[in-house]
Parts: structure tokens; C-alpha cells; sequence
């Protein structure tokens, strides 16, 4: 008599922790993990460290300076190699520095698998004894896992606003994410919408490009290049501005929220000046609030937006001199910024195919998306509720948010720390000496033959990992 068998469910691969997401900051996490001999994975949807590659215009430099690029067991002057310390990487090299870091100590990475849902294991559910909390679904099969980290940063989904549906058809539309060069856009002018750190130095790219640039501004700050002999980010980290915590940030939320201060890596470095470019001609407005019949009207916020811009630039200055002051350092006086321009009046109104604009860079942001993340660890506005990147279900934990713990958090310079914090809370959790070995739930215990492929290894060769 024939039986019918039920297909038999398929096995999911196991491992103590299953980090998503290989930037920088699953892979310090990695490094960290792999010195603890802790079993664990990498799943990244892409490549190791691609943002940096994949969403960056072809001029992108870092804004911070190269000796601030550190990560576990690898820095820029020590172990990569770099002879430029107060330099600033260019696009390509970032991504060099991640995938080299990555390559360096064998990261057990698998590119090419996207993470679509991440579940607590039903309590009791446990058929292949394997203590797994977690089950996550891949693009690569099922997994499941003790612990999880969500290493994936927090700029997913491109902003664009509303006011993009009524942009007359013949203008081309982008985000920044997706800017490359000006040669790459039809000729004509250029609308940039938003002045933070990416919309600013795409503004400057097009401008010295000699491109026609029509620069809608927000309420980004600015900071100096250079101040006193020094470069103002190296004063900041010497005092202490990237330790401060997120519970003692002065404004709380709100001001993690803040736009990042513009300044740019170009050319070896150097302050951007909005005035400036609008006294060589480029046009400048306040604040986007719609397109109407192919009219962008604007608020007429554009001289306090310069304004402000220039008052936190010169208060950064001021905590700077109170620094020198107090620590009795030896630095040359600098004469403070002078406004080299003025608006003489607001302009609230611009027909952008009677000024021949033919595209517009929106850069207005991203936002977080962890739809994927089927656990309540959220709060009404879709953020994870973490301390240090540890949530209230045990055994998640996230890594790489800006201001996770500290400014610096969401920084090269400041990622081992975080890292650090969780591979100890980790290992603490999982048993000392732990490493149990990946296997397919079900299968045979570690050192038998695994089911599935091993973890590829990355190859040699980062402000976002995606997963």
C-alpha cells in the first residue's frame, strides 16, 4: 500500500549569531567574533562595503580626515597602508579600505543574499535542538540563529518629497544617492534641492563643472575646514565632541535628527562657502515648499538659513578657542569669517524650464526601513529602542545607527567601540569558548559534513551598509 509523504521541510542553516549587513560595522563585529572563535555569518544583499561604491558621485570624498578611519585591528596609516593621514579618501578608496579590512581576516561573508524577514522561533519550537531564537528568511534559504545583529546603518529608502509629481515631465529627476557627474545629466542648469553635506558638495561639483546651479537650501549647518592650525575635526575629537552620548546630548532627539555640518575632502580639503558660489553666480533660495504649474516657489528663508549656517561654523570656532585657552596649547590666532554676500532680496518664485533647468538633484535624505524586522522593537516612528544596540528581545541587537550610543557612533573612529560592547555582551551570553560550528538545523553535529555551501570568503579589494 502506497503512502503519501508530506516533502519534507526544507533544513535551515544554523549559526550562534547571524550578523546582516557587511559594512563597516558587521565587519568589526566579525573581527571581534572571529578572535572569540564565535560562530557566526555575514549575510549582505550586495558587496562588502558596495554604498560606498555603488552610491557615491565619481568627485565623493570623505569628509573626515583619513586618520580618523580606524576599525578593529585595522587603520588607515597602520594596516592599510595609507600615507595620507590628514588627507581624505576619494570614493573608490573607501571602498577599498572596507573590502581590504573585510579580506584581511577572512570575514565569513555571503554576498548576494538579501535578509526579507527576521521572526522570534515560536516558544518551545526548537525540532532541531539547535537553541535558535531567531529564524530569518534569504534570498539563499533559511537560517536561524541565537543571536542577530541588524548591522544595515540607517539611511535606506531615498527621501523624495511630493512636490517631485509635479515637476514637468521634460526635467530629469534623480536623488543624490544616484548622482554621478555632471556629465552624466542633460545639458542645462541644475536645481539642487537640500544643503547638507551631500547636497552641498554635489552643488559645488556641478558649479565648478561650470554648470548653471539653482541651490534650494535648508537648515544645515556648516563647519570650517581648518581653524587655529588645525583641522576643526581633529579639535572636535580631541575634545571629546564625538564621545558624548546620546543621553547627554544637549536638545536629545531633536538634535540627533540635525542635518550633518557641510564642509568638504575635495582638493585636499577646504570649507564650503555658499556665498561665495553665489557671488561667481550660482542662484541661491530658501527652503522648497512646492511646484505648482512648473513654478517652484520657495519660503523666504534663504538669508537666515546662511546665517545660521555661519553662526554654528563660528560657535565651533568658539568652543574651539575655549579649548585652546584652557589647555594652554600653543596655536596661531585666525581672523574669524566675514559674510563676502548678502541676498538683496528673496526669491520665492523660479519657472525652472524658462530658467533651463533640465534636472533636479533631490538631497533631502533618506529614512530607515526595517519593515523586514519582524520583532516590536520599534518605536511610533519606525526607529529601533535600543541602548548601546541592545533591545529588549534578547538576542537582537543592532549596530552602525547614527547616534546609537555616541555622535560618534555612526563614524569610522567610532564603530570599534560599539562593536566591542556587543561582542562582549554576546559572547557573555552565548558561554565562554562558545562556537558550536555552522550545520543545517537537523543535520549532524559540527564536524560532520555541513549541508549547504561553506561561508565565502570576501575578496580583497563604506555613511551606509545595506543588507
Amino acid at each position: 500500500m502506497n503512502h503519501a509523504h508530506a516533502p519534507q521541510q526544507e533544513l535551515a542553516e544554523h549559526h550562534d549569531v547571524v550578523v546582516v549587513g557587511a559594512g563597516q560595522a558587521g565587519l568589526s563585529l566579525s573581527w571581534y567574533l572571529t578572535r572569540r572563535g564565535v560562530d557566526h555569518v555575514l549575510l549582505e544583499r550586495a558587496g562588502v562595503g558596495h554604498e560606498w561604491r555603488d552610491g557615491r558621485w565619481d568627485a565623493f570624498t570623505l569628509v573626515t580626515p583619513n586618520f580618523q578611519c580606524r576599525l578593529p585591528g585595522w587603520s588607515y596609516t597602520g594596516e592599510f597602508g595609507g600615507d595620507d593621514p590628514d588627507g581624505f579618501m576619494p570614493r573608490d578608496e573607501v571602498h577599498r579600505f572596507v573590502t581590504s579590512y573585510a579580506a584581511s581576516f577572512g570575514a565569513p561573508v555571503r554576498e548576494g543574499v538579501e535578509v526579507t524577514g527576521l521572526r522570534r522561533t515560536a516558544d518551545g519550537d526548537d525540532p532541531a535542538g539547535d537553541g535558535a531564537a531567531f529564524e530569518l528568511s534569504t534570498s539563499a534559504g533559511a537560517f536561524r540563529a541565537r543571536e542577530v545583529v541588524v548591522a544595515t546603518g540607517g539611511y535606506h529608502l531615498p527621501v523624495v518629497p511630493a512636490a517631485a509629481g509635479r515637476i514637468p515631465e521634460e526635467v530629469e529627476q534623480l536623488h543624490s544617492s544616484q548622482y554621478r557627474s555632471a556629465g552624466r545629466l542633460p545639458a542645462g542648469a541644475v536645481l539642487v534641492v537640500g544643503s547638507g553635506q551631500s547636497g552641498a558638495q554635489i552643488a559645488e561639483d556641478l558649479h565648478l563643472s561650470g554648470r548653471q546651479v539653482h541651490l534650494a537650501l535648508g537648515d544645515a549647518p556648516r563647519c570650517a575646514r581648518t581653524y587655529r592650525g588645525r583641522d576643526c575635526i581633529a579639535w572636535l575629537e580631541e575634545m571629546g565632541t564625538y564621545d558624548v552620548t546620546a543621553a547627554e546630548v544637549p536638545g536629545g532627539a531633536a538634535a540627533q535628527e540635525k542635518t550633518n555640518h557641510y564642509m568638504t575632502g575635495r582638493d585636499g580639503g577646504r570649507d564650503i562657502d555658499l556665498r561665495a558660489f553665489a557671488r561667481e553666480g550660482m542662484h541661491l533660495y530658501g527652503r522648497l515648499t512646492d511646484v505648482r504649474r512648473g513654478v517652484a516657489r520657495f519660503a523666504p528663508t534663504l538669508e537666515r538659513s546662511l546665517d545660521h549656517a555661519d553662526s554654528v561654523a563660528e560657535s565651533i570656532k568658539d568652543a574651539i578657542d575655549r579649548h585652546v585657552a584652557a589647555r594652554g596649547i600653543a596655536a596661531p590666532v585666525e581672523e574669524r569669517y566675514t559674510p563676502v554676500w548678502r541676498p538683496e532680496r528673496e526669491t520665492t518664485e523660479l519657472d525652472l524650464v524658462a530658467a533651463g533647468i533640465t534636472s533636479v538633484v533631490w538631497s533631502v535624505g533618506y529614512r530607515a526601513d526595517h519593515r523586514w524586522v519582524e520583532v516590536g522593537v520599534f518605536d511610533g516612528r519606525g526607529r529601533p529602542r535600543q541602548t548601546r544596540g541592545v533591545t529588549a528581545t534578547e538576542g537582537l541587537s543592532f549596530l552602525g545607527l547614527p547616534w546609537m550610543h555616541t555622535w560618534g557612533s555612526g563614524r569610522f573612529a567610532g564603530i570599534a567601540r560599539d562593536a566591542e560592547f556587543l561582542a562582549d555582551r554576546i559572547t557573555g551570553r552565548l558561554g565562554a569558548g562558545t562556537g558550536g560550528g555552522s550545520r543545517a538545523a537537523g543535520s549532524a553535529p559540527a564536524g560532520s559534513a555541513p549541508a549547504g555551501p561553506p561561508p565565502a570568503r570576501a575578496a580583497a579589494g563604506a555613511l551606509t551598509p545595506a543588507r
